[in-house]
């Protein structure tokens, strides 16, 4: 397998400060040489990310990106977070999304919960795994059925939840359940979310579950879970009761942002790999890089990678600011999840019988960079919310 992490086109001139540039260099230097060769070894085989490498992510301070400093944290804007998803990204999509689990979805803590858990999150001791979709609530947040209970001692929470990754290793399941009947009017009220710690590679008391068979994302499980008057403390709501679905939908900004960086990264692995293979791979007796439509299809993938860098740049930065940018959040997430479909399968292509077998990075970049089409909401929600915002909503 290559390990080129060299730079394609990733000038942000009038964006890359020093600082940034410092960054972005150390976050490089990184996923080089302490990702690329884990990732290559373990995901074909399906295993799991070390916690030696986890506990080198916590020492560069990965996991406290955006946690203000006087939490621990470092403070950092969403665009110095994007720089350093996409290098991450580059080398093992799954590492990228490692990092999130301790700094999103935290705006509705108290101020309480704020000092209890951001200062362990910042560090990576305290990791989380995100219950929010259903079997019959995925894209459709709003048709939860999962249900609170309260009792005298807190909550009791009973029902089933998808796509849960990372339930088994992480340090608290974020949850989200009704708390109220539903509004079949207003379907989006009465949901509450609760933070549930639990032990290290262990589902929490009440909670049993079912690994999904996935085709990649590996690195970590992803779960099908059941609970069964699981409990919540009284102390563990995030937000006020029934708000949980502005909690889910409040960070939304930053997750696509951390999405569409982490396509970028996944692109830019696979075009690399490509630049790479071409220059090495001889038929007809040259380098298939001397043919032109091989040298025409890594200029249209690299021409790809740019623009979408660029957007996001753009939408970092308009987010650092403090300007809402709901809409523009959902072009770049759009823009760079489909982008990253069609460069990875072009890389493929490029690779010919041996992109098709794990021997070669190029099937990994494939396969995850389909799912960033999914999660983080699909690009035809993204592609809604986008013509929502020209063309207004449509009528119920």
């Amino acid at each position: 397998m290559t390990a080129v992490v060299d730079d394609v086109g990733s000038s942000g001139a009038g964006y890359l400060t020093d600082e940034r540039l410092a960054i972005q260099a150390m976050a490089r230097e990184f996923a080089a040489r302490e990702v690329l060769p884990v990732a290559n070894e373990l995901d074909p085989v399906k295993g799991e990310i070390p916690m030696e490498l986890r506990r080198k992510m916590a020492d560069l301070g990965f996991f406290g990106v955006l946690i203000p400093e006087e939490y621990g944290g470092l403070g950092l804007g969403v665009f110095e977070y994007a720089l350093i998803v996409e290098e991450l990204a580059r080398a093992w999509m799954s590492v990228s999304s490692l990092i999130a689990r301790g700094q999103q979805f935290t705006a509705g803590f108290t101020e309480q919960q704020r000092r209890t858990y951001l200062p362990r999150m910042a560090t990576g001791e305290f990791l989380s795994a995100f219950a929010l979709s259903e079997p019959d609530a995925g894209s459709d947040v709003a048709a939860l059925s999962t249900r609170a209970r309260k009792e005298a001692d807190g909550w009791r929470i009973s029902g089933q939840k998808m796509w849960c990754t990372f339930a088994d290793g992480a340090d608290y399941l974020q949850v989200f359940a009704r708390t109220a009947p539903l509004d079949r009017d207003h379907r989006s009220r009465g949901i509450s979310c609760f933070i549930m710690p639990k032990p290290r590679g262990e589902l929490p008391p009440g909670v049993t579950g079912t690994p999904v068979r996935k085709i990649g994302y590996h690195g970590w499980k992803t779960w099908e879970l059941s609970f069964d008057n699981a409990h919540a403390a009284d102390d563990s709501m995030v937000g006020p009761e029934g708000e949980g679905f502005k909690v889910a939908m409040g960070d939304l900004e930053t997750a696509r942002i951390h999405t569409a960086a982490r396509a970028i990264g996944v692109a830019r692995g696979a075009l690399e790999d490509s630049i790479a293979y071409v220059q090495q791979r001889v038929q007809f007796g040259r380098p298939i890089g001397d043919n032109q439509a091989i040298r025409f299809k890594i200029a249209h993938m690299a021409t790809e990678v740019q623009a979408a860098r660029s957007l996001m740049y753009r939408v970092c930065t308009e987010v650092d600011a403090g300007r809402r940018n709901t809409v523009e959040a959902s072009m770049v997430k759009y823009l760079a999840t489909e982008m990253a479909e069609r460069v990875t399968s072009d890389a493929l292509q490029i690779h010919g019988g041996a992109g098709y077998t794990t021997d070669f990075a190029v099937e990994r970049h494939w396969r995850d960079a389909k799912l960033t089409k999914i999660f983080e909401g699909t690009s035809e929600i993204q592609l809604k919310i986008i013509s929502d915002s020209i063309l207004g909503r449509q009528a119920r």
